[in-house]
This record gives C-alpha cells, sequence and structure tokens, in this order.
C-alpha cells in the first residue's frame, strides 16, 4: 500500500470519531461538542483531498515523510504499550504485596507495614498515570480548540484597511483642521473646538462589515468667551433616552473691556455700538430660542470647510468632501489612492467626567435644540482598557464581529451585542479570552443573548455600572443611576417578544452553521 495513503487511514482511524456525548449535557453542551465533532470531520475532509492530490503526484520526498512518520507512530504506540505492561507488573506487585500483607499480619506487625508500603506506592503509581493520561488528553483538547480559533479568525478578519492605520490618520487629518481652525476663530464668538475623540466601533478595534466602515469622531465644544453652557434636562423625554437642553448664556466681559481688551460686553454695551463693532453673539448666530441648536452647529461646520482653503502643507493632499448630513456632518476624506467614510459628531462634556451631549443622529421629528446623552467615549476607553490587558490571540473583537455579521435582516442592532460582550468582558479574565476559548466564549454570548431574552432584560453597561475601570469617569447621577433596560420594549409587547425569540434561533442556527462548515 502507498505509504501516504496507509498514513491517511491512520491518521482518519484516529480523528474521525469524537467521544460520544452523555445524555445529560444541556442543549448548549451538546451544541459545543457538536461544533468540536463537526470541526474534526472537516479537518479529516481536508486531509483526503491532501492526501489524494499526494498520492496522484507521487513525490518521492513525501513518500520518504510519510514512512518516517509511520515509524514515529509505531515507535509511540511501542511505548504507550511498554508502559502498559508496566503497569500490569505493577498490578501483579500490588497483588503479590497483598498476599504478603496477609501472610505478615500472621508472622508480626513489621511484615504488615511493608505490605502497606507496596500498596500504597502501586496506588500511588496508578494516580500518577492517570494523572499524565489526563494531562495528555487535556493538552491534546486545548490544541484542537487553538486550531479553531486560529482558523476562525483567519476566515473572519477584519476590513481590508487596517483600522487602527486608519484610525490614527483620520485623528491626525482632524487634529490639523481643529488646531488651524482655532487660529482662524480666535477671535470669533462661534463655539471653541477641541482635539477630536474617536469613538464608534473603527475605534474599539472592530467593525461588522469589510466595506462602507464610518469613521466616527467627536468634537468637544466649550462656550467662547463672554458666553457660558447650562446643560438643563429635557423631562418630557423616556427613562431610557436621556436628552439635554444646552442654554447658552452671555456673561458680562466689563472687567475685560476695562483691562483693554477688544472686546464689548454683551450685557452692558449698547445694542446699536455692538452691532456696530463687534461680530454677534452666538446666541445670534447658532442657537434657537437661547438654546445651542444642532443642526445649525452640523450646517456652520461644513460651511467652514467648504469656506477654508487649508493652506498647510501638510493639509493641501488630504482633503475633505462634504456629504448630505443633518445633525451630524458627513465628509469623504481623500489620501493618495485611498478615500474613508468620516462622521463628525459635536458634544458638550459633562463636567470632567467621559459622558457628553451630541449631535448623534436620532430619530424624526425631533427637536433641533435637544442633545441626546451620549456613552460613546466611555466605551471606546473600556476597550482601550481592555486591549492593554488582552494578550496577543485574544478574540474577544472578532467574537463580536462575527456575531454581529449574523444580525442582518434581524432587529437586534449591533448595540446589543456590544452591550452583551462588554458585560463578558468585565466579568471575565482576559486570559479566557484567548484562541483556544474561542467555542466557549461564542456559547457565552448565545447564551447570554437568550437568557436576556427569556427575562426581557438586557442592563446598560455604563449606566449604573460600579465596575468600571477607574479611568472611566461618570457624573455622579449616572454611577448612582438604576441601569435602563435596553429590552424594555419586549417587556410592554408579547409579539415583539415572540419575534425576537425566532429570530434568535435563526441567528443560532447560522453561527452553528459558520462554526460547523468551517466557511
Amino acid at each position: 500500500m502507498d505509504p501516504v495513503v496507509f498514513l491517511f487511514v491512520l491518521l482518519q482511524g484516529l480523528i474521525q470519531y469524537p467521544p460520544p456525548v452523555g445524555d445529560g449535557l444541556d442543549e448548549e453542551a451538546h451544541w459545543h461538542m457538536e461544533a468540536r465533532a463537526k470541526y474534526l470531520e472537516w479537518e479529516r475532509l481536508r486531509l483526503e483531498q491532501q492526501v489524494e492530490q499526494l498520492s496522484q503526484k507521487k513525490m518521492p520526498h513525501l513518500q520518504l515523510l510519510a514512512v518516517a512518520v509511520l515509524l514515529a507512530l509505531v515507535l509511540v504506540l511501542w511505548i504507550i504499550g511498554w508502559k502498559s505492561s508496566l503497569r500490569r507488573e505493577e498490578n501483579e506487585e500490588e497483588n503479590h504485596g497483598a498476599n504478603e500483607e496477609e501472610v505478615g499480619n500472621v508472622a508480626g506487625n513489621e511484615d504488615d507495614n511493608d505490605g502497606n508500603d507496596v500498596a500504597n506506592g502501586a496506588a500511588l503509581a496508578e494516580n500518577n498515570n492517570d494523572n499524565d493520561v489526563a494531562n495528555v488528553v487535556q493538552e491534546e483538547e486545548d490544541n484542537v480548540d487553538d486550531r479553531v480559533g486560529q482558523d476562525i479568525m483567519e476566515r473572519i478578519e477584519g476590513p481590508v484597511e487596517d483600522l487602527q492605520r486608519v484610525c490614527e490618520w483620520i485623528t491626525d487629518l482632524m487634529d490639523d483642521y481643529t488646531i488651524y481652525f482655532g487660529h482662524v476663530l480666535f477671535d470669533s464668538f462661534y463655539p471653541v473646538l477641541h482635539r477630536p475623540i474617536g469613538v464608534g466601533s473603527a475605534f474599539e478595534g472592530w467593525s461588522p462589515w469589510e466595506q462602507d466602515v464610518v469613521y466616527r469622531v467627536l468634537i468637544p465644544m466649550t462656550p467662547p468667551r463672554g458666553h457660558s453652557f447650562h446643560l438643563e434636562l429635557d423631562g418630557e423625554g423616556q427613562r431610557h433616552v436621556r436628552n439635554f437642553r444646552v442654554r447658552v448664556q452671555l456673561e458680562c466681559t466689563c472687567t475685560r473691556q476695562q483691562q483693554g481688551e477688544n472686546m464689548l460686553c454683551f450685557l452692558h454695551n449698547p445694542e446699536e455700538e455692538l452691532r456696530s463693532n463687534q461680530d454677534p453673539s452666538l446666541l445670534d448666530t447658532l442657537c434657537t430660542d437661547s438654546y445651542l441648536d444642532v443642526q445649525k452647529t452640523a450646517r456652520w461646520f461644513q460651511q467652514l470647510v467648504k469656506a477654508i482653503m487649508p493652506p498647510l502643507p501638510q493639509l493641501q493632499n488630504r482633503n475633505l468632501i462634504p456629504l448630505p448630513s443633518t445633525h451630524s456632518c458627513q465628509f469623504k476624506a481623500i489620501s493618495g489612492g485611498e478615500s474613508f467614510r468620516i462622521e463628525i459628531l459635536f458634544g458638550v462634556r459633562r463636567g470632567g467626567s467621559d459622558i457628553f451631549v451630541s449631535s448623534q443622529p436620532r430619530e424624526t421629528r425631533t427637536p433641533s435644540t435637544l442633545w441626546p446623552e451620549t456613552y460613546a467615549v466611555a466605551e471606546v476607553k473600556f476597550f482601550m482598557h481592555i486591549a492593554r490587558k488582552a494578550p496577543p490571540d485574544s478574540l474577544h473583537l472578532r467574537c463580536l464581529q462575527l456575531f454581529c455579521r449574523l444580525l442582518l435582516g434581524t432587529g437586534f442592532s449591533n448595540y446589543t451585542l456590544k452591550t452583551i460582550v462588554m458585560h463578558l468582558l468585565n466579568g471575565l479574565p482576559v486570559s479566557q479570552w484567548r484562541r483556544k476559548y474561542f467555542l466557549q466564549r461564542m456559547r457565552d454570548i448565545s447564551v447570554n443573548l437568550r437568557c436576556s431574552l427569556e427575562e426581557k432584560c438586557l442592563n446598560h453597561f455604563i449606566i449604573g455600572n460600579k465596575r468600571l475601570p477607574q479611568e472611566i469617569s461618570l457624573p455622579l447621577d449616572i454611577a448612582a443611576a438604576e441601569p435602563p433596560n435596553l429590552f424594555h420594549q419586549l417587556a410592554r409587547c408579547p409579539a415583539a417578544h415572540s419575534q425576537a425569540m425566532s429570530e434568535y434561533q435563526d441567528i443560532r442556527r447560522q453561527l452553528a452553521s459558520v462554526l460547523l462548515i468551517g466557511s
């Protein structure tokens, strides 16, 4: 027989039949074992194709390699048989020691102790052998699990472009623009723009799609001179959605005027003098009824980009082309032969915390003076915290990316899955997200989604979370609040709950198909 074919037959006998699964295991354990069995079957088919190709080519050096592998396997089997023989001999010695023990009981206590020593030694040797076998089996299972994680990681690589590289490029680009706009707007009464903060999936290190990646940045704003911002919670919103209004108030600057600063006080100078000698206040440009207007702010920034052609050398080949948008600003950034879609949000920080009110898009017919509370900055800081602690082969982002791909066409949002993964990341050691734990973590995500649906409850990750990393700063009312339920609609609508449970079963079948087929 061809040595290569013989080698394949031998390997096939080793990997084709997985150990039986007990009836006592639960549904998720059955699914986990089925995934491993299917992976071994997929590996067997792959080996079969490779062996068929090798047998057709009849390559001498591969045949020699096959013979060498066979000899190695024979040697391993011989060693195993030799160890088994030693174990039988030890068992015989144990029985013989037991017989001597009975005789020793008649002769005296000294022979009795010798018999016990022999029996104890044999039992200890048996336990050591069992531990060695268990360690070998566990090591083999870890190797299989690690191979599964590696194959899945290779199949679900991120977007074509390197997310980290593009995120750094976009951050540098927006830095240059905000610094330049800061010089241009130095003496104006428009909001002061600060360094942008990357938020969203791309800056968290993952993206569910290989194309159409949107890079979101939030530009913090502070009031210009002679103005102040005051955040007012809108009481008409629902409990799970917090909206704020940014009230703009004029401040007295008479002291500055007396010190010779080129500015008139908006409160204590005649309107005619102000109109003739000074630009209008922020209340007269970007506000509606004394409140900062989201749409006016977005249009102002877009017009600013269109009107000003930056003369800085580093910006001449880095263009921003405006795209249609209302509450946020969307641009297409071009650099060389690459183009990227950027969404710019504007935000006002709540005190010194990582929570902002922002211009993120909302439902239609929402007043343009409402600024929703956003937790995107706190969330991206959480993912950065995990990245600093995670091992190099951590698959927590790949798990999130793969699961979110399965949500297309369902009523679940990516934010739902991200919340579940964040809760798991906050509760499990980062070492438990290595490649060899891939199937376990995917099972955990699936189980947590199912349990949340059954209980009709999924707590918000940031609000009311007492276990956040210390570098994430929250306002007191956010830290002490009761976490809102992201599945509140399922609790109120039985039809929506039934639909969600049905969609979960579809997602679970798709996930099993992806993991079992291997593509």
